[in-house]
């Protein structure tokens, strides 16, 4: 186990360093179940947290741990699950109640392969998941996905500050690779400002009049109202918050788009293909919802093609073809499962394309 540390550079792991940037984000409560590939996070916050006296319980299921996150973030403390795919996929009815209950809480989501139980190799298939969201009803989660582990730190921090912002879960989509890997981290005080949330937090009614959170509304022209305020909101988060990485697009012909630790390969393949004289950018989403659409629109009037890269059958190529509205040709290389297709291979892909 690593020690929480501040203002250091240290060698360590994805998971380790999500669950030790949750700490210094002021996460209060952790509830989690352990199922690989991301058990070291909640393996770090079991000591961690009981050590700096904040809530730390290991639930009897994943819908015991999503709904006790609710719990704990109505009181308006900074509340966290983690968990992998189809464990994941127990919790989507809760993350459906608590986007209508408008509940700050943040889901760390590790990655590994599926369909069902699948296995622990590195996958990027619960995009759908995670932008689409598997609950019932009209909804959307915040979704920011690191490539490296630095940024698993940048990005926790970011998780916790927005779903505070918002009053909107928060989903940290990372992969088993990404969880598992090791890399020079430097871990440094939290960089936002405290949210204040004493206007609607569950603190006890002394002294002012009872409040209640719920997400049943019997009247379906208030349940409209609810809703377009809902998608209001949504729509600021999109003007506001959307985030990329963007090399080499100003001349290039074709523009690379990949998310996530496979988008470490796909930067050295556009290098590689600059090299022999074929003009290619590239393009990381970073937050997956907002997703850069009007940055992708842009882009598609005056390059030839994109080329999406991802460890699925075909997810982030259906955002990127949306996006493109037809303007240009969108092609995928994927790769069903395990580790990303490498550079040398995406750039005999794309030569032959």
């Amino acid at each position: 186990m690593v020690e929480c540390l501040t203002n250091k550079k240290v060698l360590t792991k994805g998971n380790y360093a999500i669950a030790n940037a949750a700490v210094l984000a002021g996460c209060q409560c952790y509830f989690g179940y352990p199922i690989t590939p991301q058990s070291e996070i909640g393996e770090f916050l079991s000591g961690k947290m009981q050590e700096l006296k904040r809530a730390y319980v290991s639930a009897e299921s994943e819908l015991g741990a999503i709904n006790m996150a609710m719990g704990a973030a109505s009181t308006g403390v900074k509340a966290m699950t983690s968990s992998s795919s189809c464990a994941v996929a127990l919790m989507q009815e809760g993350l459906s109640y608590a986007t209508t209950d408008e509940l700050p809480l943040v889901l760390v989501s590790v990655m590994r392969g599926g369909p069902g139980l699948g296995n622990i190799y590195p996958s990027q298939g619960d995009y759908f998941q995670a932008t689409r969201g598997g609950g019932n009803g009209d909804y959307k989660l915040i979704v920011l996905a690191p490539s490296t582990v630095q940024e698993c730190v940048d990005l926790t921090y970011k998780a916790f500050y927005l779903s505070q912002k918002y009053r909107n879960p928060a989903v940290l989509l990372a992969d088993g690779l990404l969880g598992q890997m090791m890399e020079p981290v430097e871990f440094y005080d939290y960089p936002y400002p405290e949210i204040d949330n004493s206007s609607w937090a569950l603190t006890g009614a002394k002294g002012r009049d009872g409040r209640i959170i719920r997400s049943y509304g019997p009247i379906a022209d208030d349940r409209c109202v609810f809703l377009d305020k809902l998608f209001q909101k949504y729509k600021t988060i999109e003007e506001n918050e959307t985030e990329w990485e963007e090399i080499n697009t100003e001349d290039a012909d074709i523009v690379l788009v990949s998310f996530g630790s496979t988008s470490r390969n796909v930067k050295t393949a556009m290098k590689k293909l600059r090299e022999k004289g074929i003009k290619a950018g590239f393009l990381r989403p970073i937050t997956l919802f907002p997703f850069p659409k009007k940055r992708i629109l842009e882009l598609s009037k005056k390059v030839k093609r994109f080329i999406t890269v991802e460890v699925n059958m075909g997810q982030m190529v259906e955002d990127v073809r949306l996006a493109v509205n037809g303007a240009c040709p969108v092609e995928l290389i994927n790769k069903g499962v395990g580790i990303p297709p490498s550079a040398d291979e995406i750039v005999s892909r794309i030569e032959v394309l």
